[in-house]
């Protein structure tokens, strides 16, 4: 007789309506919320005993899961709560926090990286102005530093699209082969839904940057 597959603590195949489409959920092993899949970090402990980020939800072993938010993970690493979910030892740095930002951050540049090669992204006021008025975006993205006047022009155009700016304008330029970036604009699709799924994540860990408005 066949066994059915053992189901670990929070991965009960519990279903959230978004937009009439099936969502995951999961339940934080910290705040014991129960999110979306897509708000959540997923981690394993890998065979040293040593814990390991999950971006992508695909590596064997039994899941972790995390809200994407910087005091979230940082409370489960000074507690020792892997450990305890996990039943087992497994060891978090104290920086993992930092170390998951930073793979955050090449997800998004790997992604926009990806929409340039495909020609599914406009880069610069006017082209992302033009973008917009023809009704062919899906995501906004403005480097963090940009002047907040020249990005709420932007945002006028398109108010029903949220703007992500927790990349940097160099970031943003590394990701798209240019010298300067600014005001992003990516075509509606599947790239453009998975690069504000990893915005939105990036979002948990790294805090806009306080500006003041333009006189």
């Amino acid at each position: 007789m066949a066994r059915g597959r053992e189901v670990a603590p929070g991965r009960k195949k519990r279903r959230a309506r978004d937009n009439k489409a099936e969502v995951p959920v999961r339940k934080c092993i910290v705040t014991g919320a129960e999110r979306a899949k897509t708000d959540l970090i997923r981690f394993v402990v890998g065979p040293d005993g040593n814990v390991v980020p999950d971006l992508e939800a695909k590596l064997p072993g039994r899941a972790l899961w995390l809200s994407a938010v910087r005091d979230v993970v940082n409370t489960a690493c000074a507690k020792g709560l892997f450990a305890k979910a996990a039943r087992s030892k497994a060891d978090a740095p104290a920086d993992l926090a930092d170390q998951l930002e930073g793979l955050l951050v090449e997800r998004c540049i790997g992604l926009l990286g990806m929409a340039r090669r495909s020609g599914s992204v406009v880069s610069g006021y006017e082209k992302v102005r033009a973008y917009l008025q023809d009704d062919k975006a899906g995501l906004l993205l403005a480097a963090r530093e940009g002047a907040l006047g020249g990005r709420r022009k932007v945002r006028n155009l398109a108010p029903e699209l949220k703007e992500w700016d927790r990349l940097s304008g160099k970031e943003l330029a590394q990701a798209l082969g240019r010298e300067a970036v600014i005001h992003v604009a990516v075509a509606r699709g599947p790239l453009a839904d998975r690069l504000a799924t990893e915005c939105r994540r990036l979002g948990g860990f790294r805090q806009p940057l306080e500006q003041a408005d333009e006189v």
